[in-house]
């Protein structure tokens, strides 16, 4: 797993990366915003842990311009900052989930793993989706994680496009409810079972363009078909 690690302390992101390093985790250190984004689009991490306290670009401009390039990558906000306006914020411009400071480690890594899960899976030659066809005119980016229609980004909040690059994996094949909320919901203890079905209702309106169809099926969970 390719982990970004955005941390302006230096004690902080040196403990931190050798601690996941140990965990069997490839770790890119970054301690400044304005370069933080360089370093994402160059490497394509699995996972962003992001701190907001950052010299030169707040965290959340980072995001926020991150999101803006269509920069999907999975976003684990960790930082001092306690408020929950601080974490609402976050979560809005697009992070997937938020931890504070002091954390424990175990924790962490679970949570990091969870939103590793949401990553595009990669192939044999390390380019994520990369035999994987067009479904009805969509493709997944092999670098950013975004979903394409008939080559054109399509508009997609980042828990929309989570759950549209899950079904895009198995088009035709049912996925599990639980699984679809384990990958667009990681390590949120918050959010209920039913939060799902308001981004499959979101996302089913996005896909009216397409010609594929979000399809329940009652007792298994959802799958992606294209119209007859």
């Amino acid at each position: 797993m390719k982990l970004l690690l955005v941390e302006d302390d230096a004690a902080m992101q040196t403990t931190l990366a050798r601690a996941l390093e140990r965990r069997g985790m490839q770790v890119v250190t970054c301690g400044d915003g304005a370069r933080a984004l360089d370093r994402w689009r160059a490497g394509v991490p699995d996972v962003v842990v992001l701190d907001l306290s950052l010299p030169g670009v707040d965290g959340l401009d980072v995001l926020e311009q991150a999101r803006a390039e269509k920069l999907a990558t999975p976003v684990l906000i960790l930082t001092a900052r306690g408020a929950v306006g601080d974490r609402i914020l976050g979560l809005n411009i697009g992070a997937d989930d938020y931890m504070a400071k002091p954390f424990d480690l175990d924790e962490l890594e679970a949570r990091i793993r969870a939103l590793a899960r949401r990553s595009p899976p990669t192939g044999a030659n390390g380019d994520a989706f990369a035999q994987a066809p067009a479904f009805c005119g969509m493709r997944v980016d092999s670098d950013s994680g975004a979903v394409y229609f008939n080559g054109e980004p399509m508009e997609l909040a980042p828990r929309e496009a989570a759950l549209l690059r899950a079904l895009l994996a198995k088009p035709g094949q049912a996925v599990a409810k639980e699984r679809l909320f384990e990958l667009v919901f990681p390590g949120d203890p918050d959010v209920h079972h039913e939060a799902i079905e308001v981004v499959v209702y979101r996302l089913r309106k996005k896909l009216a363009q397409t010609g594929a169809q979000l399809v329940t099926l009652r007792g298994l969970g959802y799958l992606l078909k294209g119209q007859a």
